[in-house]
């Protein structure tokens, strides 16, 4: 799908801007405080059309019909949109959006960074659209809170950042979800899991396992999560809990909860923390964490330990045992006085099995383990690795080669999978039978 773009600097490009910016201003002008509340973007494309006509014989401008409509709607995206970023933002094959000033942006296109021709007018317009998006879900961004994470209306995230922190003015990154949630089929054919791996999952699910989903940025943990999340039975009481809900649940018995920032006094902050407790309250019969970074490890593991098993987190990380050691020091932000050795035992009783996710540098994104949490032996967790993603070079196209295989090893859970009615195929953990080249 073609996107529309922005001239690069230049007398064409200022020209360009200017035209928009008046057009812009006078459509403003002309109409009063009560107009701009109502307006809407069919009812006033009349509008900016009379203005722009009149505009192109007042200042004799030649212009083809082609670059008219062109200019009619980016106008429109500034009165009503993200401005340049429009047309990046109905462009399905970009997943994120980089503004790293008001002439430099980037995009992610199936994995890979791509810098764009489209450019703001200058600082003040980058300012400007984040302003919008902040204003729209009552936050605030300004110099004593010159960071902000908001959701725009389609679930994407944005995180917008200005100066003094940014010295190079206003920058912001946009992370898009797709308005099609990609099935368990679409994952295989990603080659992001086998078959063996996704029936293990779905078990897992099914048995109220207590599953954290690690990996880096941008690696896909949130994907698998929704993925996981539909292997829920619909009858069970969901509550999610989320800095910036991004999640995507498909059941219908579920509350969504998302944290709040402190007002201009500084009060009123609602942590993630504070709504796992409150979540306790809610009769859940899973919690599901989008992300936990903090002192909500605690009380989280306390859930998991206390009947809400099949709860559910993501977390970064660069290994399955990198994130148990997180947890562990996430948990100790919060209980300071409890032992190392007694942290390590209950997060070894609460939580059950690490998924690891990465993107790899081919842009795709793998599981490259899953690992069950077993023991802890010599004050050490003991961590069994089930399926495992080996790398085993790169092809001339840049393409990852490797194979995804079990490593032999039968779980303990596969008990509890058992007691839960499910029997899975002992095929599945079989080494030579698993290993398929990729």
């Amino acid at each position: 799908m073609g996107s529309r773009t922005t001239p690069r600097p230049g007398s064409g490009a200022d020209r360009w801007f200017a035209i928009k910016t008046q057009i812009h201003t006078r459509l403003l002008n002309s109409l009063t405080a009560d107009q701009l509340r109502t307006l809407n973007k069919d009812g006033v494309r009349d509008q900016i059309g009379s203005v722009l006509e009149k505009l192109i014989v007042e200042e004799g401008l030649p212009m083809t019909a082609h670059e008219r409509e062109r200019l009619l709607e980016e106008i429109l995206d500034e009165v009503f949109g993200l401005g340049p970023l429009e047309a990046l933002m109905k462009d399905p094959t970009v997943s994120d959006i980089m503004v790293n000033g008001f002439d430099n942006v980037y995009v992610e296109r199936g994995g890979q960074m791509v810098e764009t021709n489209i450019r703001f007018k200058d600082q003040a317009h980058v300012r400007m659209v984040i302003d919008r998006i902040v204003s729209n879900i009552g936050r605030r961004i300004d110099d004593s809170s010159p960071i902000v994470d908001a959701r725009l209306n389609d679930g994407s995230r944005v995180c917008a950042v200005i100066p003094p922190l940014s010295l190079i003015g206003p920058v912001m990154s946009i992370r898009r979800f797709g308005r099609k949630l990609l099935s368990t089929e679409d994952l295989q054919k990603n080659e992001t899991l086998t078959a063996g791996m996704l029936d293990f999952l779905s078990a897992s699910v099914e048995a109220r396992l207590n599953i954290v989903i690690s990996g880096g940025s941008g690696s896909g943990k949130t994907t698998m999560l929704n993925t996981l999340s539909r292997f829920i039975p619909e009858e069970e009481r969901i509550v999610t809990i989320e800095d910036t809900a991004e999640l995507q649940m498909q059941q219908s018995h579920i509350v969504r909860l998302e944290t709040r920032q402190m007002n201009i006094e500084g009060a009123g902050a609602i942590t993630q923390r504070d709504l796992v407790i409150n979540a306790l309250r809610m009769r859940p019969d899973r919690i599901i964490i989008g992300e936990c970074r903090g002192s909500e490890a605690f009380d989280m593991m306390q859930a998991m330990n206390t009947g809400h098993d099949g709860s559910m987190t993501t977390l970064h990380a660069n290994a399955p045992r990198d994130a148990f050691t997180r947890l562990e020091t996430m948990v100790m932000m919060a209980s300071q006085h409890v032992p190392d050795h007694v942290i390590r035992e209950m997060l070894v009783s609460a939580i059950n099995l690490v998924i690891h996710v990465a993107r790899l540098t081919d842009g795709s994104r793998r599981i490259t383990s899953i690992s069950e949490v077993v023991e802890v032996v010599d004050d050490q967790v003991v961590m069994e690795d089930i399926f495992v993603f080996d790398r085993t070079g790169v092809t001339k196209r840049g393409r990852v080669v490797g194979k995804f295989r079990a490593t032999g090893y039968k779980p303990v859970c596969l008990s509890r999978m058992k007691a839960y009615g499910i029997h899975l195929s002992p095929a599945i953990f079989s080494e030579e039978q698993e290993v398929k080249e990729r």
